[in-house]
């Protein structure tokens, strides 16, 4: 014997079901958290200086990327030779450069504000999100950030620049010679000393 489908059953599924929509939103709510984030910091720059800079930036920037599948990607095939302490020693050094390059980066006020002008899906189960930064009497400066989900969390795993560079494809390039050289501990001494 089947139940009858009632009106409490149809709402109970709607608001209970996983939404498609749901994961989308997440993805576009990280890059407003993260860009909220940079605005405050932004803002305080001169009084946190770097160090403040960056111990106000860390926990967000660790929250808003994949940064272990980003520190995976840079370091090419030598991640799949690496053992798994030379992994998670890449990771921190990735992580830590990360979040100094964007502390070093975002030194100032004066008047900036970030803007989202839409999201697409991209390749690769990612989620694309556009921005841009609109600083008074200049241009506005392009930024699309890719997302993707990984065990059930979206973070951000690359920036397109204005030019449609992808940062992660730079820093790729910038790193394969120091990999040549020495390795992924080379990688990481490197990392550690920027």
């Amino acid at each position: 014997m089947t139940r009858p489908i009632t009106v409490t059953t149809v709402l109970i599924v709607l608001f209970l079901a996983p939404s498609a929509h749901a994961g989308v939103a997440d993805a576009a709510a990280i890059v407003t958290r993260l860009h909220d984030n940079l605005l405050s910091v932004m803002k305080e720059a001169d009084a946190l200086a770097v160090k403040g800079r960056y111990q106000h930036l860390s926990p967000e920037i660790k929250r808003s990327f994949h940064l272990r599948l980003m520190a995976r990607v840079t370091s090419g095939t030598t991640w799949n030779k690496a053992a798994t302490a030379q992994r998670d020693s890449l990771t921190r050094a990735f992580t830590h450069f990360s979040v100094a390059t964007y502390a070093s980066r975002f030194d100032g006020y004066s008047g900036q504000r970030f803007e989202t002008t839409g999201e697409r899906s991209g390749p690769r189960a990612t989620h694309l999100v556009d921005t841009r930064i609109l600083s008074p009497g200049e241009q506005p400066v392009p930024l699309t950030y890719v997302l993707k989900q990984i065990d059930g969390r979206w973070g951000i795993v690359d920036v397109l620049l204005d030019t449609g560079i992808s940062e992660l494809a730079v820093r790729r390039s910038e790193y394969r010679s120091v990999l040549k050289k020495g390795g992924i501990d080379g990688l990481i001494t490197v990392l550690n000393a920027k």
